[in-house]
């Protein structure tokens, strides 16, 4: 019996994402392929997924293919896996320039890829490799990826949606202990090897990408993209496979407590992708309830922290597209 989560309740019935293109990254197994299944089943007409292994995508492309669910409720739709490598922000960029030619209208993406590393390891960007893959890559695609949005929020007069995997381990983050002191690049505070503490790295990523979402939300307004992220819990996948065998021993035993299926998991993040409304721009959801994520964003000297990363991120992009100046 599990204990100490919520029940994710059902996918309302009126649900419908017919004639709506969905894009998920990092879809070829748990949280992701499952989440793409469940758009599917709400009769999405075109999906299409991410892999670093086109391999592992055609796989998983296949076996959404034949899901006996999908055969039923949404046989004629398009499922496809396109490339993206999020450790290099030319993969990145070349990704949106195959989106931006062969998808004419995008009306959610979901940024579900992600890792955790207990080892310092530089990314093909030169940044440290959890945050490029958790946050910087996905960040650059977001931005480029804003007209399309947009504009599919015009055609079809209603908000396309922005929404991130985040989670509540941004609690154990290490600004906490070391913050970024006033004027400080953040991007370079992250990078800093003396810095780097293995064990709240992950807790860093998603606190980063509650930054984000916080800040671009104030950018964007919820009338053309509505922004959010959400935890989906404590779910039966294998994230923590690179972990050292003693926390991946302990996790084991959680999960088995306490964890929520991998369907389970995903209603969350179709609820906060679909289902719910303006109310989330912005925000923060854990078991589809708005909370604030962690207590740093309580503290007031953490204020202008959103806008302090956001400044540092365009620094960075230009290098790989001037044209991401300005939003």
């Amino acid at each position: 019996m599990r204990v100490g989560q919520p029940i994710i309740p059902p996918t309302p019935e009126a649900t419908n994402l017919e004639g709506k293109t969905v894009l998920v990254t990092g879809a070829n197994s748990g949280i992701g392929l499952e989440s793409a299944r469940q758009f599917l089943t709400l009769k999405a007409a075109r999906v299409i997924l991410t892999a670093r292994d086109h391999r592992k995508g055609g796989v998983a492309v296949s076996a959404l293919r034949s899901d006996p669910e999908v055969l039923k409720s949404n046989p004629s739709a398009t499922i496809e896996v396109f490339d993206l490598d999020l450790d290099d922000y030319q993969s990145g960029l070349d990704f949106c320039k195959r989106v931006e030619s062969d998808v004419p209208y995008l009306d959610v993406l979901v940024c579900n890829a992600g890792r955790v590393g207990m080892k310092y390891e530089s990314s093909t960007a030169g940044h440290e490799r959890v945050m490029q893959v958790n946050c910087y890559t996905h960040f650059f695609i977001i931005l480029k990826l804003l007209p399309l949005l947009r504009k599919t929020a015009l055609n079809r007069n209603t908000p396309s949606r922005v929404t991130f995997v985040g989670s509540e381990m941004q609690k154990m983050n290490s600004f906490s202990s070391v913050p970024a002191v006033a004027n400080e690049n953040i991007l370079e505070h992250l990078d800093d090897r003396n810095l780097y503490q293995p064990l709240k790295r992950y807790g860093d990523s998603k606190l980063i990408v509650n930054a984000f979402v916080r800040h671009l939300a104030t950018l964007v307004p919820d009338t053309e993209v509505i922004i959010n992220n959400l935890c989906p819990g404590l779910v039966a996948t294998d994230l923590d496979n690179d972990s050292p065998l003693l926390i991946r021993g302990v996790m084991y035993i959680f999960r088995k407590i306490a964890a929520r299926t991998v369907e389970e998991g995903s209603r969350t993040v179709i609820y906060a992708s679909v289902v719910c409304g303006q109310e989330t721009h912005g925000k923060f959801l854990t078991s589809n309830l708005i909370t604030d994520g962690a207590p740093f964003w309580k503290d007031s000297a953490n204020k202008d922290f959103p806008e302090r990363l956001y400044k540092g991120l365009l620094a960075d992009f230009i290098h790989v597209d001037s044209s991401l100046q300005s939003v």
